[in-house]
């Protein structure tokens, strides 16, 4: 890091994966707002391409991003950019010369790697690329397996794989920073988790909740549909501590059959406690526990860092709560408590989010955020339906597409405000304690 101190004008090249469109904004967003840095694109900025510039960042908060992100692939330091090669020449040879010297020097070792986006190049092409960068002073020697600095040619020839120009629409060159994080797609990939049933969220999915966030190291998080406990886990890899309840007593306790196709039942061991043990994550499980979303159980006073979910939408899983539409209810003769099966009823997703924001409200430490899933009828949407609650304001409303006319929205608010009866309760005891100190 002592090489990039005193050096100016430095912009900064994210070259992001050409899916989840949506949800890359936000979840940049987030990650810089971790650092206290905002959101600084440059001219030419189109948010559904695979090339931002970002600027007044530096290389730390570049790195920051890069060891959180799935939607981004690599960062670059930016040397030079053109919509020809004719003038990403001109403007690498406008670059700094005091921003190139650090890595260019005699005694280093380098590599120029090319790539393209939405074209392939032949091995030839890709050679004449590189040796049509002679008039950069490099002075180090070349080293392809283990360089000290690896620089990059990047051509950009559109996202229409049916009509790829001959020409690349623009063109960049870099110093390569670091690669996201999008190996964590692989690792905890559903498919060979311990624990899974019919909902279990994708990991990709999982760490842009996580990031949507801003899950960090310490947090308290809690997942009040919390099922196999797939969100838990992705806020678990960044040293937040989890907890989350579920309706489901055979989910929470891993029991009854098993949603792999070549397993009647669940094993003695399938839990959520056992999916974070086989991640190494096991220390930063507090609990999970039966629980109907619609009850208040959490006493006051008890805050979350964050709140992450998918609710239930009643297609996979039903939506449910305990109660019965009768009006009494009389427990059976020979009750005694633990032999007890609580009687349920339908919960109206109108509810379900309802409760939600309202619980969010009042167990959100200030500047928390909720992250949830909004199912919706893409023809009939627009963004008064989203729920809002006077306490929690909108930071992001991403849309993943399930069919032709279904789709869900991916929510995040964060909260700006206590609920009145919590500010009342406060200058309450503010006073008493006023006047038991008189």
């Amino acid at each position: 890091m002592a090489a990039t101190t005193g050096r100016s004008c430095l912009q900064y090249l994210i070259h992001l994966a050409q899916d989840n469109l949506d949800f890359r904004l936000p979840e940049i967003k987030s990650l810089l707002a971790l650092r206290g840095k905002p959101f600084r694109p440059c001219e030419n900025y189109k948010e559904k391409t695979p090339f931002w510039v970002l600027g007044e960042l530096c290389e730390e908060d570049v790195h920051g991003i890069m060891t959180r992100s799935v939607c981004a692939k690599s960062a670059f330091e930016l040397w030079g950019h053109g919509k020809t090669h004719c003038e990403l020449k001109t403007s690498l040879l406008k670059y700094p010369k005091e921003n190139m010297s650090p890595y260019t020097q005699k005694d280093s070792t380098y590599r120029i790697n090319v790539y393209t986006f939405n074209k392939t190049l032949e091995f030839k092409d890709r050679i004449e690329r590189i040796d049509a960068l002679d008039y950069l002073s490099f002075d180090g020697t070349v080293n392809l397996k283990t360089p000290q600095h690896t620089f990059c040619l990047l051509e950009d020839y559109g996202t229409d794989p049916n009509n790829i120009p001959d020409q690349p629409l623009y063109v960049y060159f870099g110093r390569w920073i670091a690669d996201g994080q999008r190996e964590l797609i692989r690792s905890y990939s559903v498919k060979n988790r311990h624990f899974i049933g019919n909902t279990s969220m994708e990991a990709c999915l999982s760490f842009i909740m996580a990031n949507h966030a801003g899950v960090k190291k310490n947090d308290l998080v809690f997942d009040p549909f919390v099922g196999t406990g797939s969100l838990l886990i992705a806020c678990s890899h960044f040293g937040a501590y989890v907890c989350g309840t579920d309706i489901d007593y055979n989910t929470i306790h891993g029991k009854g059959r098993s949603s792999r196709t070549n397993q009647k039942w669940r094993g003695p061991d399938e839990n959520i406690r056992a999916n974070l043990r086989q991640y190494g994550k096991e220390m930063t499980y507090v609990d999970v526990m039966v629980s109907d979303a619609s009850k208040r159980i959490w006493r006051t006073g008890l805050h979350f860092d964050a709140i992450i979910t998918d609710p239930p939408y009643g297609i996979r899983e039903s939506t449910r709560r305990t109660g019965s539409h009768k009006d009494v209810t009389k427990p059976p003769e020979d009750y005694f408590g633990e032999s007890h099966v609580p009687v349920s009823m339908a919960y109206h997703l109108s509810d379900i989010f309802a409760d939600l924001l309202t619980f969010a409200a009042h167990h959100l430490v200030m500047g928390g955020r909720l992250v949830y899933w909004l199912p919706v009828h893409s023809p009939e949407y627009c963004d008064e339906m989203v729920p809002l609650h006077p306490c929690l304001k909108m930071i992001s409303n991403s849309e993943q597409t399930l069919s032709s006319h279904t789709s869900r929205r991916l929510i995040t608010m964060e909260k700006f405000k206590e609920p009145e009866v919590q500010r009342t309760v406060r200058r309450k005891r503010r006073r008493e304690r006023m006047v038991d100190q008189a």
